[in-house]
């Protein structure tokens, strides 16, 4: 009897043991699985937040990407900045999500791009503005500098005017023009075949506005048939930019008032011939003067 009570006894303590092991394994079991669900749900947000990082960086070189500047230097500054953005976003995708700390050191250099970002922008809207103001400018400098053009233009116009007023003004005119023969004792004669010299006169008319001093007078005459008379090839004269010869000419000193002029043409035998001639006057360049005469 009393050996069965004490298998009773011991039967009951192995259950007691038993069942005590049952529920530490029961509760080791539970910790376990809560533990591992907790890990599993920790590591999910680990991923979780290195994609958002990843995104965020992506977001960010597609920020860099859409500045550009006029300056090169910038530029090449925001370059560098995109090829260190590329390389960071590279290293992101071969850490271990649950690499927390290398995760913290990215999101901190997440925020320095940024803060670099911020300034990078700042300074292109600050050289696009100046840019704007240069451009106005250079309109502006651009207009008053064809508003000058202009002025001048005018000016050159007015002083071109002025100049050939001046000119035209300044220019000599003659009158009482007459021309004739004369012999060789000086008699005035109608005949070519007598006639030793030809006398053109004519009276140069007051000009106040005239340059003063000595001024050469040309004559030429030309003969019914059109030949001029004259002397030698090297007796030439400058009119309208040409060079051209004459027949005689005469040195006067001119004072700005009326003064009668003649000047003589000697005629080499047997130069002359019946018909009509032409007679013209010239002084500082400018025509002055037409006559026609006969000789017979």
């Amino acid at each position: 009897m009393e050996k069965q009570q004490n298998k009773d006894t011991n039967n009951k303590k192995l259950y007691i043991v038993l069942s005590i092991i049952v529920i530490i394994l029961i509760i080791i079991s539970t910790l376990f699985f809560m533990q591992n669900r907790q890990m599993s749900t920790i590591v999910e947000n680990l991923n979780e937040e290195k994609e958002i990082l990843t995104e965020e960086y992506q977001n960010l070189a597609f920020n860099y990407d859409s500045l550009y500047s006029d300056n090169d230097t910038l530029n090449l500054m925001l370059e560098a900045e995109r090829e260190r953005i590329k390389q960071l976003v590279e290293e992101i995708k071969t850490i271990k999500a649950t690499n927390t700390a290398k995760i913290r050191e990215f999101q901190k250099e997440l925020t320095t791009l940024r803060g670099v970002l911020k300034n990078y922008i700042i300074q292109i809207d600050s050289l696009n503005q100046r840019n704007i103001e240069l451009t106005q400018e250079n309109i502006e400098h651009r207009k008053r500098y064809n508003q000058i053009q202009s002025s001048y233009r005018k000016l050159e116009e007015v002083k071109s005017n002025l100049e050939e007023k001046v000119t035209i003004a300044s220019r000599l005119d003659v009158t009482n023009i007459m021309a004739e023969g004369l012999t060789h004792s000086g008699r005035k004669t109608k005949r070519s075949g007598r006639t030793a010299k030809i006398r053109v006169c004519f009276t140069v008319l007051k000009n106040v506005t005239a340059p003063i001093g000595m001024k050469d007078f040309y004559l030429r005459i030309e003969r019914p048939d059109g030949q001029l008379l004259m002397h030698s090839l090297e007796d030439t004269f400058t009119h309208e930019n040409s060079e051209i010869n004459y027949s005689a000419m005469r040195t006067i000193e001119y004072g700005g008032e009326e003064l009668d002029v003649c000047i003589f043409y000697d005629v080499d035998a047997g130069e002359l011939i019946d018909g009509e001639y032409i007679a013209d006057v010239f002084a500082d360049g400018f025509h002055l003067k037409s006559l026609t005469f006969s000789l017979r």
